[in-house]
């Protein structure tokens, strides 16, 4: 069981998962940091809040633990049943820049690899084709 532990790892593909993971946890903190410096205090300003988007919030229970203008992170401290939309929002946009980024990367790879070779040989039609006349002559 070491021995096939070992031939795993050894594989290229394995190391390339791990480099793969380790540079999409940096690239994600990236994305995570342009949505929250800078594509949501735009949407903040073009809204009209003028405050962090992120901490938007509806209280549904416990309104009498919170005070006008606590933070988000006050108020879930506090005890109070709140409707976090604008962190769901935040996520929300992170994950769309994240996927349409990792669509391009895929989708310029996809046009830089050379097309798979044409199969050479017989085709399927073919074989049957000769498989039916050789059952023909018996």
């Amino acid at each position: 069981m070491l021995g096939e532990f070992k031939a795993f790892i050894a594989r290229g593909n394995v190391l390339d998962l791990a480099v793969g993971v380790i540079i999409g946890a940096a690239f994600g903190k990236i994305v995570t940091s342009m949505t929250d410096d800078l594509v949501m205090p735009l949407i903040s300003l073009a809204t009209g809040g003028g405050v962090d988007f992120s901490s938007k919030y509806i209280v549904l229970g416990g309104a009498e633990k919170i005070t006008t203008g606590m933070s988000l992170v006050a108020a879930k401290a506090a005890g109070a049943n709140v409707f976090a939309y604008g962190s769901f929002i935040t996520a929300l946009i992170n994950f769309i820049i994240l996927a349409f980024v990792i669509f391009m990367i895929v989708r310029q790879a996809n046009k830089a690899m050379p097309p798979p070779a044409a199969a050479t040989g017989p085709t399927d039609v073919d074989l049957l084709t000769e498989i039916r006349d050789e059952l023909r002559k018996k």
